[in-house]
């Protein structure tokens, strides 16, 4: 049994890459943004994500009826890590220039919390909701969907082993019930716990899933076998419907669907319509399949990490007009390619990085990276690095604050970027 390479499945990439940056980069027309479900971009990823690991792991339980955790893990770490980091450390360098200290002590606390993948539980949980503009402040913000990526990683191979063991006729059976089960708690977290909702596994782990059932259908029926037996007008405009599905969901839903949820179903119902009536011959994995889209979809990874911190800074700094937006659009993509080229490559690659050089690589970075985020906190933002003015009004606020401290309520006017104080001000406030 092996693994049929689909091109069409890095055009999806791109696809759902370029409609997180569009959707970022808030492009609008008469008022209105071109990219509005946008976002979903990131549930594509998680479909395909769900399919390829699934795929890797049902095909050696299948051919050696075993399975090697180091090995995998060690592809993930391989394949996960490096670029990572190197971006962490990028926004890291940029952080220190540009960031007060309430910021880069909050970008100091999202550092470890990416670093030991549950960024997800962090936001959520400082209350930074992916809806709100103040969030687009947040250089590693996007690190949550690596979070539930990276805990999918480590929990679902563990699942699929024991199933397989001993419950191997009724696997399809126990993924859809745990699709079914997270779909009908998406569908009520969506309502009663919006940001627990968008930011938790337990509401993701159906989009996931979804492409694990995709994968076991496939490698236990065969993808050519079962293309020749359905009618071949099906097989031309399935996928035609499909990428209609996720089209439609990426220019007419917006983030204040609260999603994921029922309609979710829909892009995701696309992404499944593409990856399963892909073929040859049909005319929407031709174009998927064009080198430029597969291309784009191979530094989709590298694409994806550099956006949201260039796109935070440009934002902090306020040159983010129509026509920096399209220049830091250029930018990541060269920054990406340098990426992939140069990172995300030669780390994949056990000839030019052995397993014991990787490790001491990545523990040296994770304990540099870790060493400068508690530093930062510690010295709470590192308040000496900013003009002394800066200084002079920080401990000024500091002592009027604390000279008030029988008011019971306090006020918070301003813009939407203001959001992002109160956080800090309500931690004040308790003490």
């Amino acid at each position: 049994m092996r693994i049929v390479y689909q091109p069409e499945i890095d055009g999806l990439r791109a696809i759902a890459v370029f409609s997180v940056i569009f959707y970022h980069s808030n492009f609008t027309l008469f008022n209105k943004s071109l990219f509005s479900g946008g976002f979903l971009g990131v549930d594509i990823f998680f479909v395909i994500s769900g399919y390829l690991i699934t795929s890797i792991i049902l095909k050696e339980i299948y051919t050696t009826n075993s399975f090697s955790f180091e090995n995998f893990y060690e592809r993930r770490v391989r394949r996960i890590i490096p670029a990572l980091l190197f971006v962490i450390l990028f926004s890291l360098f940029f952080s220190y220039i540009i960031l007060l200290s309430e910021p880069f002590v909050d970008f100091s606390k999202s550092i470890i919390s990416s670093i030991f993948f549950i960024s997800n539980f962090y936001f959520h949980y400082t209350h930074n909701l992916y809806s709100q503009e103040h969030v687009l402040l947040k250089p590693l913000l996007h690190t949550w969907s690596l979070s539930i990526e990276e805990q999918f990683y480590i929990f679902f191979p563990i699942f699929l082993i024991i199933i397989t063991k001993f419950f191997k006729r009724y696997l399809f059976i126990f993924l859809s019930a745990v699709v079914l089960i997270s779909i009908l708690f998406s569908q009520y977290s969506s309502i009663h716990h919006p940001s627990f909702n968008f930011y938790q596994i337990f509401s993701r782990a159906f989009e996931l899933l979804l492409g694990s059932l995709l994968s076991y259908y496939v490698l236990n029926n065969g993808k050519v076998v079962r293309v020749r037996k359905f009618n071949r007008i099906l097989n031309q405009i399935l996928p035609t419907i499909g990428i209609l599905l996720i089209f439609f969901s990426i220019f007419f839903f917006n983030d204040k669907d609260l999603l994921p949820s029922f309609y979710s179903l829909i892009p995701l119902s696309g992404v499944c319509l593409v990856i399963l009536f892909s073929n040859e011959n049909e005319i929407v994995t031709k174009i998927l399949s064009n080198k430029i889209f597969v291309f784009f979809g191979l530094i989709s990874y590298s694409l994806y990490l550099f956006h949201y911190p260039i796109f935070a800074f440009s934002r902090r700094l306020e040159i983010f007009n129509a026509y920096y937006k399209i220049l830091f659009i250029f930018f990541t993509i060269m920054i990406s390619v340098l990426s992939y080229y140069f990172i995300e490559k030669p780390f994949r690659d056990k000839r030019f990085i052995s397993s014991k050089k990787l490790f001491f690589i990545l523990l040296s970075f994770f304990l540099i990276l870790i060493s400068c985020s508690l530093y930062v906190i510690k010295e709470e933002g590192i308040k000496k690095r900013l003009p002394q003015i800066f200084q002079t009004k920080l401990k000024e606020t500091n002592v009027k604050f604390y000279q008030n401290e029988n008011l019971q309520k306090v006020a918070l006017i301003g813009d939407s970027h203001s959001r992002s104080l109160g956080y800090y001000l309500n931690e004040k406030i308790k003490k």
